[in-house]
């Protein structure tokens, strides 16, 4: 059947040619060897012997969102130019376009270099995009936030979260702990630090790291 379908799609292609191309003196003769050349490529790289078949959908990439994008209410603002640059770059993981996230970020950064919030946002995209591990590139994300806004309990919860999501407990504990020495009583994020910190402990006695 292969090679009904081939034959005869090239006879009609070379009718084709020949009637409505307008084809000058000795091309019919070229598109010819074209045509007989393309059959020849055919029954060498092809298989018209076997039976079709179609190729399968492809799965699903679609992500459910990342512990960042459910944390980000609790420690950052979700309103402003920053906050829409966030939503583009999780909207982009969620169809499983971690590539597209960091460089959505990163143009981000271009026009806003000094944006505690996109340095976070890249270095959690680091993250994913790295399979969990905390590789220099995201690790200095996370620095160039603290740096930039020393104040901003963003940088440091978030790459406490990077370390436990890496099963780096013991990092996790150290900087979750240091932000709650610094956290004034009365932050609106410092329940769920705590609940999360007393969480990972009762983890580490339990796997013993």
């Amino acid at each position: 059947m292969g090679w009904l379908i081939m034959i005869g799609l090239a006879a009609i292609a070379g009718g084709l040619l020949w009637r409505f191309a307008s084809l000058p003196k000795g091309a019919p003769e070229l598109v010819g060897a074209a045509l007989l050349l393309g059959i020849a490529g055919y029954a060498w790289q092809g298989s018209p012997g076997m039976a079709g078949s179609p190729t399968p959908p492809k799965a699903e990439s679609k992500q459910p969102d990342s512990a960042f994008a459910t944390s980000r209410p609790v420690m950052m603002s979700m309103m402003g130019g920053d906050a829409q640059v966030l939503d583009m770059a999780d909207a982009f993981h969620r169809q499983g376009l971690d590539a597209y996230s960091i460089a959505v970020l990163r143009t981000g950064l271009e026009k806003r270099p000094n944006s505690a919030d996109l340095w976070v946002g890249l270095g959690n995209a680091l993250v994913i995009y790295g399979g969990g591990l905390m590789s220099p590139a995201a690790r200095l994300a996370f620095d160039r936030a603290a740096a930039i806004a020393p104040d901003h309990p963003g940088p440091p919860f978030f790459l406490g979260l990077a370390y436990a999501q890496a099963g780096q407990l013991d990092r996790a504990e150290q900087t979750w702990a240091a932000l709650l020495a610094k956290a004034p009583a009365n932050a609106p994020w410092r329940e769920d630090v705590q609940a999360r910190l007393t969480q990972l402990r009762a983890q580490r006695m339990t796997t013993g790291q």
